[in-house]
């Protein structure tokens, strides 16, 4: 077992409720110890170091509800889940005033013990990293390649962009937008050869195709109407350097043919030109679109396609690598507070939780105005849950569908689709209220909205919505 290995401490006066809970917790990634009465457990604490502890409420020898106040007074990060054959209303309230982390009634599943543990450990590391945040520079301090985090699918899109850069290969960035396309074709160039060379970024999305054309290879004068003078195309402006061109699915299957030539050859006419352009010059393509797909149906050449899939890097969305938001957050945080002259130092623990429980369908740019709007708003040292304004996101609108339905059958169905759409987003919103109401307690979250917990679960997965404390967060 590694240092960063979660520890467990069982205790129970009935040895072999300690055996059972101990084999159930061993196909976990973590390091279980028992003890069979509250002052053994006490004295293990005091000895060695224990995220979770898992104990029962009634034992012969100093019973649980005081083991729960002993930890909270001296270890409050430990993570204490009561268990207990004698459920009652009162006896959960009581523990959970003390400071339990949750109650679990007898009898339970493998499946219940081992989820409400890992949410407990998950729930320790998550705490264990804002406190390292809030407490280092790490988050302020300047990053080469501009990409933050830890989790192992940024540090495999650092390792593409290093593996690539001092080569002249074509790079064709994938991803969602906002996940920071851009700022891998920069890390690209800056680490390259060309690095001391100009650097152009081009939105292919914002320009029709002669536009584009004439951006990109120039024109001579009178090529086209309004074409008064002679331009010079950023190939040619670019020359040793890099030429980013970002959502290349817009352009016009004219353009991708006259960029495939480029490709082949680096070399080029202007628009309405007849003396022909040489260049040394790098591209890096970019897309949040399914290109495969888009050449399959016709809307993208497939030659072109092949073409420019020579080193793709899929930048995953945020909500793949949670671990990396808290992070990410913190260099918000420093870059926003620096600009307003403001001495906002953290997060609290609601605020890390709905940050990190939240999908992010705006990816990086979108925590980036939620981070921005929060220092604005925030008057204090710290960022709590009400200056994060994640509401307007979660309550937007049904998508419409993507074509107007031309028969009464397509209407009926489209407006189907629609409810469903409608009541899903609803649904997921009733259990995300429920669950940011109750600190993200499952248990507490089913019984105020007077569900069976097993039915609450089951809804979650429905949606797709993941704890925050179950997202195991590595310590560095």
């Amino acid at each position: 077992m590694s240092a960063d290995t979660p520890r467990i401490l069982i205790v129970d006066d009935e040895i072999n409720i300690c055996r059972n809970c101990e084999k159930i917790l061993s196909k976990m990634d973590c390091e279980v110890s028992i003890a069979q009465n509250g002052h053994d457990a006490l004295a293990l604490i005091e000895a060695e170091p224990f995220d979770v502890v898992v104990t029962d409420l009634k034992m012969s020898r100093m019973g649980g509800m005081e083991v729960l106040r002993r930890i909270k007074e001296n270890n409050p990060d430990i993570r204490v889940i009561v268990i207990t054959g004698y459920a009652s209303v009162s006896s959960a309230v009581e523990v959970m005033k003390i400071g339990a982390f949750d109650y679990l009634p007898k009898p339970f599943t493998p499946h219940e013990l081992r989820a409400v543990v890992l949410q407990a450990i998950t729930d320790r590391m998550t705490s264990r990293q804002n406190q390292r945040l809030k407490n280092s520079d790490e988050a302020a301090r300047s990053i080469a390649h501009q990409l933050i985090g830890n989790s192992h699918q940024i540090q495999k899109v650092v390792s593409m962009i290093q593996k690539v850069s001092p080569t002249d290969s074509n790079v064709l960035v994938c991803g969602e937008s906002g996940t920071g396309k851009e700022l891998v074709a920069r890390a690209v160039h800056a680490n390259s050869n060309r690095k001391d060379s100009v650097f152009f970024a081009v939105d292919c999305g914002t320009l029709s195709g002669n536009l584009l054309a004439s951006e990109l290879f120039g024109h001579v004068k009178g090529a086209f109407t309004g074409a008064h003078r002679e331009k010079k195309g950023i190939f040619r402006l670019a020359h040793q350097g890099t030429v980013f061109l970002d959502e290349i699915s817009n352009i016009s299957l004219d353009v991708q043919g006259m960029l495939l030539r480029f490709l082949e050859s680096q070399e080029f006419y202007p628009l309405g030109g007849t003396t022909l352009q040489k260049v040394n010059v790098r591209l890096i393509f970019a897309t949040n679109q399914d290109l495969q797909n888009m050449a399959v149906v016709g809307t993208f050449r497939q030659d072109f396609y092949y073409r420019i899939f020579v080193y793709p890097i899929l930048i995953p969305p945020l909500r793949e690598r949670k671990s990396d938001i808290l992070p990410i957050a913190y260099n918000f945080l420093n870059q926003f507070c620096r600009r307003m002259n403001k001495s906002i130092t953290e997060f609290d623990d609601d605020a890390v939780n709905r940050l990190i429980a939240f999908d992010w369908p705006g990816n990086v740019r979108q925590l980036r105005n939620v981070i921005e709007r929060s220092v604005i708003h925030c008057e204090k040292k710290l960022i709590t849950s009400a200056d994060l304004f994640l509401s307007d996101y979660s309550l937007a609108e049904p998508a419409m569908p993507e074509s107007i339905p031309h028969t009464n059958e397509e209407l009926k169905q489209a407006k189907k689709n629609i409810r469903i759409a409608a009541i899903s987003k609803l649904e997921k919103q009733f259990l995300i209220n429920a669950l940011e109401q109750n600190n993200w307690n499952v248990t507490r979250a089913a019984r105020q909205t007077g569900f069976q917990r097993t039915n609450f679960q089951n809804l979650m997965k429905k949606y797709g919505i993941i704890l925050p404390r179950r997202i195991r967060i590595p310590n560095p």
